[in-house]
Parts: structure tokens; C-alpha cells; sequence
């Protein structure tokens, strides 16, 4: 009878990718809590040894994964990297996201579901989650602000509030199309705001 050959895991190098990759895909998929560490070490390829000595714990690799994904979701202040675009130009480009084309159902905001995911506020990770949906707003005012809106703060909690409305509708309905209507709205708010600012615009 012949022996099985055993499974061998991969070492060094990458370890700390593969983990993080594996954790969104997971993560992603399944949500946080559904998804075990011994899932994840699978998916991975690497011993639970590795996994532990790269994230001590389940907390600090969710930390790890979302901090991966803040620069991808927050709107960007620096240089673009392609045209620029005028302020409110920026604003709505917050709304022309595409939703993957994936047979799996949309998952919405990864920082709103570990906000519901992991609901005590003192936790790391929801306060992780919290203070990326604050800047969020932030940014959103900073670039009202340029655009010469007199309540940038105002706009920028209106936009975001409509973003975290549109996430979680997308993620009720699964479907991409609430992102259209979300950015119909937000133009209406900018239009509204930048003609108050600029009366003699009008």
C-alpha cells in the first residue's frame, strides 16, 4: 500500500502576503468571524507555527488585513495619478466604483462589516474601522473646502453618510447599481452647496 505523501508547507519568504492575501479572500467571501485560523493557514500554505509568529492573533491580522485596503478606499489628496480633476470632479469620483464581476455575493465596505462584525466600540478593530470612516469624511471636506464650499465639514458628513448608505444598500440587495443612484444624489448636494457658496454663479 502505498504511504500518502505528506503535505508540505511553504516557508520563508512571502509567508506574511500569502496570510494577508488568504485573509481578504476570506475574509471577503465569508466574513471575519465565519473564518477560522485553521482555514486561513490552510488557504495560506503555511503552518499555524508561521501564521502565529507573523499575527499573535485573529485581531491583529483583521487589523493588518484592513489597513491594507485603507489606501485604496479613502479619496486621495495627494497628486492623481492621472488627469486632475477639478474639486468637484473629486467628490463625485468617490461614486464611480464598479463592483467586481464575481458570481459571490457583493460584500459591500470591509470597514463597515468589521465595524457590525466586532460591535464593542472599545475593540481595536472597530475603533480601526471608526477612525477610517472619520477620515473618510475628512477627506471628502478637505476637498469641498478647496472647491470653496462654505460648510465643507457639513458636505463632507453628507457624502460620506450617502457613500456608507449606498455600501451597505448594495450589500442588501446585492446589486452595483445603487452606486448610480448614490452619485445622483451626491451631485445634487455638491450643485446645491457650490451654488450657495457662489451665488453669483447662478
Amino acid at each position: 500500500m502505498t504511504e500518502p505523501i505528506p503535505v508540505r508547507r511553504r516557508r520563508g519568504r512571502g509567508a506574511r502576503e500569502r496570510i494577508l492575501k488568504a485573509a481578504t479572500e476570506l475574509f471577503t467571501a465569508q466574513g471575519i468571524n465565519a473564518t477560522g485560523m485553521d482555514q486561513l493557514s490552510t488557504v495560506a500554505d503555511v503552518s499555524k507555527r508561521t501564521l502565529y509568529a507573523h499575527f499573535p492573533s485573529k485581531d491583529e491580522l483583521v487589523q493588518a488585513y484592513l489597513q491594507t485596503l485603507e489606501d485604496s478606499d479613502l479619496p486621495p489628496l495627494g497628486p492623481p495619478d492621472g488627469p486632475a480633476l477639478n474639486p468637484r470632479a473629486q467628490l463625485l469620483a468617490v461614486f464611480d466604483w464598479e463592483p467586481p464581476e464575481l458570481t459571490a455575493p457583493l460584500r459591500g465596505c470591509p470597514f463597515l462589516n468589521a465595524s457590525v462584525e466586532v460591535p464593542d466600540p472599545d475593540h481595536p478593530v472597530h475603533q480601526l474601522a471608526a477612525a477610517h470612516k472619520r477620515e473618510f469624511a475628512r477627506r471628502l471636506a478637505v476637498i469641498a473646502r478647496q472647491a470653496g464650499i462654505a460648510a465643507p465639514e457639513t458636505l463632507g458628513e453628507q457624502l460620506a453618510l450617502l457613500y456608507d448608505g449606498g455600501a451597505a444598500r448594495a450589500t442588501a440587495l446585492n446589486s452595483g447599481q445603487t452606486a448610480a443612484c448614490a452619485r445622483s444624489i451626491a451631485e445634487l448636494l455638491i450643485d446645491t452647496a457650490l451654488a450657495a457658496a457662489h451665488p453669483a454663479s447662478r
